[in-house]
């Protein structure tokens, strides 16, 4: 059971207020009777922060629980989702996915827009544009925050948004645009935070105060959560561990590119060119001439249908779990997370067999006990990451959350 502190009356009355909505958003539609179990206040306390509430606009009286108890105590009241609306964005070089939510997290409508290389000088406003017509689809006229997720390192102080390599300059031009937007808040974050955001949250981390989510994409990246908190760092870049120099390479990182880093041993193209030794089928085309993500999460894919004596599908799984663990043990030795979660398209398509390969071999590297877990936020992750820190930006400020 929850209750309040002794506090002013005013003071009281906001933190009633508030851990009765967070009630209502996290258990949806709850009696009287049962916000004062949950919250251990008194009746006349909750009839009075009810009825506060439904004269903001945030709560509204739903229905009735069960036909045997009609009467006051029995009707149902739930938070006003509609109350504000939120937008998530997912930036890549090659695109842009975008949901628009409620107050709730609920998503009520997305888009996905693909970007070619060379694109228009108008591209930022031509993704607003698409950003604005998706909310008035669904009703919404005025969005409260947006909160961005893209590469790059995200100057904590600044909040610009740093490259560590090439970034299309179309990037910065959708922040800019975004910003112009009329009583929209806007929240840059790096996407592999978002991610780890994700993964804590409703993923593969929920029961963990401290892990690293292992990144493995076209690029890899680290998001690290320490006692509950995000860590970004000094300048924002922690966990750019593209630049982590690891035997393999042949070659050493620079302050101007990862190629010679563990980038270099993990990221896609190198992935594709591992399944490529071990003969296993890849995709034909541009995709994989590029060695993008969708060809090398193709290439794991078919390797955990190739398993068995004689199949290359075993091998190469071993080799890249070879390899990841070699990043993963750079991490764990400096900050014990004691769990690493695998994400990105890579780290998904190797579920739950490339994670107990890489946690058995850093057992091998380490002496530090390190449980290694699939992601289960899905390939939606930083999208879902940037809705709830959307959402966690609105409460701070409909609900006064500190």
């Amino acid at each position: 059971m929850t209750t309040a502190r002794s506090a002013t009356p005013s003071t009281a009355r906001a933190i009633n207020d508030r851990l009765a909505l967070n009630l209502l958003l996290e258990q949806g539609p709850l009696t009287a009777t049962e916000l004062r179990d949950l919250t251990g206040l008194s009746r006349p306390t909750v009839a009075d922060l009810l009825d506060r509430l439904q004269r903001t606009g945030l709560v509204a009286l739903v229905g009735e629980r069960g036909e045997q108890r009609r009467g006051p105590n029995a009707r149902l009241y739930a938070l006003v989702a509609s109350r504000a609306h939120i937008a998530a964005f997912d930036v890549r070089s090659g695109g842009v996915s975008l949901v628009v939510a409620d107050l709730a997290g609920r998503t009520l409508a997305g888009a996905e827009v693909p970007v070619e290389e060379g694109e228009a000088p108008d591209l930022a406003g031509r993704l607003v544009r698409t950003l604005l017509d998706t909310a008035r689809g669904v009703g919404v006229e005025r969005l409260h925050t947006v909160a961005v997720g893209a590469p790059g390192l995200v100057d904590p102080a600044t909040g610009s948004l740093n490259s560590t390599g090439k970034l299309p300059a179309w990037h910065a031009d959708l922040l800019a645009e975004l910003r112009r937007l009329p009583g929209t808040d806007v929240i840059l974050e790096n996407e592999v935070n978002l991610a780890g955001r994700a993964e804590y949250r409703i993923g593969a981390a929920r029961d963990r105060d401290t892990f690293v989510l292992l990144w493995l994409g076209h690029g890899v990246g680290a998001g690290v959560v320490l006692d509950g908190r995000l860590r970004r760092g000094f300048s924002g870049g922690t966990g750019e561990i593209g630049f982590l120099p690891v035997p393999g390479t042949g070659s050493l990182p620079s302050a101007t590119g990862c190629d010679g880093g563990f980038h270099s041993l993990a990221g896609s193209a190198a992935v594709c060119d591992l399944a490529r030794a071990h003969a296993l089928p890849l995709p034909a085309g541009d995709v994989l001439a590029a060695g993008d993500a969708p060809a090398a999460e193709a290439a794991v894919r078919a390797a955990l249908t190739a398993l068995g004596p004689g199949e290359p599908g075993g091998p190469f799984l071993d080799a890249l779990a070879e390899r990841i663990a070699i990043g993963a043990a750079g991490i764990c030795v400096v900050l014990d997370p004691g769990c690493v979660v695998l994400g990105g398209e890579i780290g998904r398509a190797g579920g739950a067999e490339l994670a107990g390969r890489v946690e058995r071999r850093l057992a091998e590297l380490s002496p530090l006990r390190t449980e290694v877990r699939a992601g289960t936020a899905g390939g939606g992750a930083v999208l879902a990451g940037a809705v709830l820190t959307a959402g966690d930006a609105v409460r701070r400020d409909l609900f006064g959350e500190p």
